[in-house]
């Protein structure tokens, strides 16, 4: 965690805690009471371990919000059952999960071996981003010392259940950090999303009942089970309970991870635990939840963290990337780099993404050249509702709901880029040089 004052310190504060040094050794972890929630759980049946879950009201820290108790209870009883725990943390703006597996890797594996003894099952698989190479070494290396203790590979705790553990590498594809496609993967098939139903609850990794979740929601799971549901519950707001991880960069000063309640505001993050912008510059908006969300004003500084306030304020709090933005951004090259981003990584197979992308990122392209007009304004905003919602997966919408976003909260920018024939902003000026005499010819007026 970086320097500087911290907004508040609960008692479920736990994942990235201010020591000295990290948490990476196991004899280190358990000095600090680490693996005592796995000896509690042990004790409880798994339908207790479910009650506990389900009255913490924790919701999935990977950007969906589900409710972890209730996407337990869900899970077919036929075995084999399986756990998989999605790392594959490719969201532009966000590196929580990177961090917990960097410093306290333990709270992760702990974590998933609770999971596996409330499921009983067979095997957990954690689907690493293929980028994630030193994460995976470290990863790796905890899930080694727990094999010696005796946690992983044998009886667990004098019973006859034995708990397996299988980091799996990604091949870098932002895609898979979608749940179907991610088990596609994991399966052996192309990385792509797949229908609902069947649901991974009843066929997941290898055709089989399977619970997926992210890294910070397992991460979680030992401060619930040591503290009580309950207890759990009184932190944070009666919708969004707890603490959650947040990934703060930008135009700030105090950049980094910052663990805080979810009753707290984006002021606190920004401007108190943040230290604000640097002097001398004024907030122009933030995004609250990562790339794909829509952005929030200044004036909506004290929205709440909670799920459901950011909701109300018309964003989503997605991963819980805080991305601060500065009066110097030009945001339609903003609107561009995140648009180009989710045409590189669609995988092609829905129309609507694969081509809406493709033409959001090339009237962009123009826009931001000084080529573009007021027509394609709209048009852009035409493509974007028809991308958003007619796609197997949210990967259309991630790239459709930034962008409209943009236009719609800056629509003046968009249309000075159109006016001048260029950037206002000096260093993005020469945009245009980039861009072929083909591309300065108007596009055609059509939609997807």
């Amino acid at each position: 965690m970086p320097e500087g004052p911290t907004f508040a310190e609960p008692a479920a504060t736990a994942l990235l805690l201010p020591f000295a040094g990290s948490r990476r050794e196991l004899a280190e972890y358990e000095t600090h009471g680490g693996y005592g929630s796995l000896r509690k759980a042990v004790g409880m049946s798994s339908q207790e371990l479910v009650d506990e879950m389900i009255a913490s009201n924790l919701r999935g820290r990977g950007g969906a919000g589900f409710p972890a108790g209730r996407k337990a209870s869900f899970l077919a009883q036929a075995e084999p059952r399986y756990l998989v725990i999605n790392a594959d943390e490719s969201e532009p703006g966000t590196f929580k999960d990177r961090e917990i597996i960097l410093r306290n890797p333990h709270a992760l594996i702990e974590g998933v071996l609770i999971y596996l003894w409330m499921i009983r099952g067979a095997a957990a698989y954690i689907y690493i981003r293929g980028e994630y190479a030193k994460e995976a070494s470290i990863l790796e290396g905890a899930i080694a010392q727990a094999r010696e203790r005796g946690y992983v590979g044998a009886p667990l705790l004098g019973t006859d259940y034995v708990p397996e553990i299988v980091v799996h590498r990604g091949a870098g594809a932002y895609i898979c950090g979608e749940e179907t496609a991610l088990l596609s993967s994991l399966n052996g098939d192309r990385g792509q999303p797949t229908a609902k139903p069947p649901f991974p609850a009843v066929s997941g990794a290898f055709k089989r009942p399977t619970l997926l979740n992210n890294v910070e929601t397992v991460a979680t799971v030992p401060t619930i089970i040591g503290m009580g549901g309950a207890a759990y519950a009184g932190v944070g707001t009666e919708q969004s309970t707890g603490t959650k991880l947040f990934s703060l960069s930008g135009h700030v000063q105090r950049p980094g991870n910052y663990e805080m309640p979810l009753s707290a505001t984006y002021r606190d993050l920004i401007e108190v635990v943040g230290g604000g912008l640097p002097e001398g510059r004024s907030l122009k908006c933030f995004v609250p939840g990562g790339s794909s969300m829509p952005v929030l004003m200044p004036e909506q500084l004290d929205t709440g963290l909670a799920f459901e306030a950011v909701v109300a304020a018309g964003s989503m709090a997605g991963s819980g990337a805080v991305i601060v933005i500065d009066e110097r951004t030009c945001m339609v090259r903003f609107a561009l780099r995140t648009a180009e981003f989710y045409m590189h990584e669609s995988c092609g197979k829905c129309t609507p993404c694969r081509e809406g992308t493709r033409w959001i990122v090339e009237l962009l392209r123009r826009m931001e050249a000084g080529l573009g007009s007021s027509e394609e304004i709209d048009l852009l905003l035409n493509i974007c509702d028809r991308v958003e919602g007619n796609c197997l997966c949210v990967l259309g919408d991630a790239c459709a709901m930034p962008v409209r976003s943009h236009i719609r909260n800056f629509r003046a920018e968009f249309e000075e880029h159109v006016t001048l024939g260029r950037c206002p902003c000096p260093d993005d000026a020469p945009m245009a040089e980039l861009y072929p005499p083909l591309l300065r010819a108007p596009l055609p007026m059509v939609t997807v």
